[in-house]
């Protein structure tokens, strides 16, 4: 395998880093009169629940997801695929409509051979649920209630619950890609081109674009405002794009000494690209000033076994100036590599932050004009959740400075060992890094493990490397 030129191990979050969190307890209200306690047919099984001895598959979930059910006193505490479907949801008070196949849900009927559908969910059933209406980050709730049978399903109150409800002393372990394609894009600002690839010869975006498969790209090209008393001639523009290629990593390994799993995992990995330039004399200050260009989300759902887990991504693509305000500069920076950040869990040590990057930089020109300095950055800040509760926000910045006093001119194969061109007056330097911050915000209940009562930082992690510079 060929050498990189340069490389950064560091924890990181490129394009995505990871949310894992639980709901929070809430008062179930008072029981209905009329609810009943158990219905021994409320879970009809498309699948037979899988052997307790096997793990369970863990992939992306099909198009027509099924909603997953367990009830309490199930054998090995594991949950079946169920005809129901979750109507509607309203998070204020904490009701849902459950309904059966007949109701709207065909795609959720039993096999041939099956369990016939059940006509009502009970008290005690826990439910995950696909995004449904009312619930866009998908459901995972347990019923506390059963208020009304309706003409479209049985209309409960629920309240939060833990994925060890569904998963029980099972054992689950997966990488699964994120379809690019299945992105949200709100653009900031107005030229902003949003490319992706994925099998099938499907491609969207500029033509220009090359994109490999399952990947996605967010170019932008702006123009930022100009120093003070900078001449026409110097006026300041960035440009460059973000490309990424996500993958979920879920694992849960049940069989824990206590209550809750022995083990568990969420994290996001994948491919990260970048390049970026800043051209002209820009109003930087020493305070950077952060220019957001994108914002992505996702909801990607991962079938483990029969139960549906919703993962939910949020990008949001930046750049960031800081400076003297003095200099006037043509700089540039491509970066790749890759990135593994999440967090995992064992009942010995608790929650840890998993975080890794690997980046390489390319050939970088640089002119810096002047006595002064600026860093540019093109950054990403990320957060990753389940069921929509909030976990870790992570913010990676790759980023290229220049400094001088003088005049700077470099064409350098950076980190390769080759002597830089340069053209210089004075002293100058050029230099590439990465800059990351974070916090494991976690709650973590969503896994059924225990309850973290503050966050983890991840540490302001610094890295940088020199690429070019002297005296002339």
């Amino acid at each position: 395998m060929r050498k990189r030129p340069l490389r950064a191990v560091m924890p990181a979050l490129a394009a995505s880093a990871l949310f894992l969190a639980a709901g929070c307890s809430a008062d179930p209200g008072p029981r209905s009169a009329t609810a009943p306690e158990r219905a021994p047919d409320a879970t009809s099984s498309a699948a037979a629940p899988a052997d307790n001895n096997r793990p369970l598959a863990v992939a992306a979930a099909p198009a027509a997801t099924s909603t997953a059910v367990a009830r309490p006193g199930t054998a090995g505490g594991r949950a079946a695929k169920s005809a129901l479907t979750v109507s509607s949801y309203d998070s204020r008070t904490r009701r849902a409509v459950i309904s059966p196949a007949h109701k709207g849900n065909p795609s959720a009927s039993p096999a041939p051979g099956g369990t016939p559908a059940p006509s009502r969910t009970a008290v005690g059933d826990v439910i995950a649920s696909a995004p449904a209406p009312g619930a866009p980050d998908g459901l995972l709730a347990k019923v506390t209630e059963v208020i009304d049978e309706r003409s479209d399903g049985t209309e409960v109150r629920t309240a939060p619950t833990t994925l060890d409800a569904l998963l029980g002393d099972g054992d689950a372990k997966g990488t699964v890609p994120v379809d690019p394609a299945s992105f949200d894009v709100e653009r900031l600002l107005p030229d902003v081109k949003v490319s992706w690839a994925r099998a099938g010869d499907v491609h969207a975006g500029p033509e220009g674009a090359k994109v490999p498969l399952g990947s996605l790209r967010v170019d932008v090209a702006t123009r930022v405002a100009t120093a003070e008393g900078a001449s026409a001639s110097a006026a300041a523009t960035v440009s460059g794009f973000v490309q990424v290629k996500p993958e979920v990593d879920f694992s849960y390994g049940g069989g824990g000494a206590a209550a809750g799993p022995g083990t568990a995992r969420l994290g996001v990995s994948g491919d990260w690209t970048s390049r970026w330039a800043l051209k002209g004399r820009a109003a930087a200050s020493a305070q950077p000033v952060r220019l957001p260009f994108a914002k992505l989300h996702a909801d990607p759902v991962l079938q483990v076994g029969p139960i549906p887990v919703v993962v939910n991504l949020d990008l949001t693509c930046y750049f960031q100036i800081s400076g003297d305000g003095r200099v006037t500069v043509d700089i540039e920076q491509d970066l790749k590599g890759d990135f593994d950040a999440g967090g995992t869990y064992d009942s010995a040590r608790g929650w840890t932050p998993v975080n890794e990057s690997h980046m390489a930089s390319t050939p970088v020109h640089a002119l810096v004009t002047t006595a002064g300095g600026v860093k540019a950055a093109l950054g990403a800040q990320a957060t990753v959740g389940l069921y929509g509760a909030v976990g870790v926000t992570a913010d990676l910045a790759p980023y290229l400075r220049g400094e001088a006093a003088g005049t700077a001119d470099v064409t350098a194969p950076a980190g390769s060992g080759t002597k830089a061109h340069t053209a210089a007056t004075g002293t100058w330097g050029v230099y590439g890094g990465l800059d990351l911050s974070g916090t494991l915000r976690i709650q973590l209940s969503v896994f059924g493990t225990p309850v973290l009562q503050r966050g983890i930082p991840l540490g302001t992690l610094h890295r940088e490397w020199r690429l070019a510079g002297g005296t002339v």
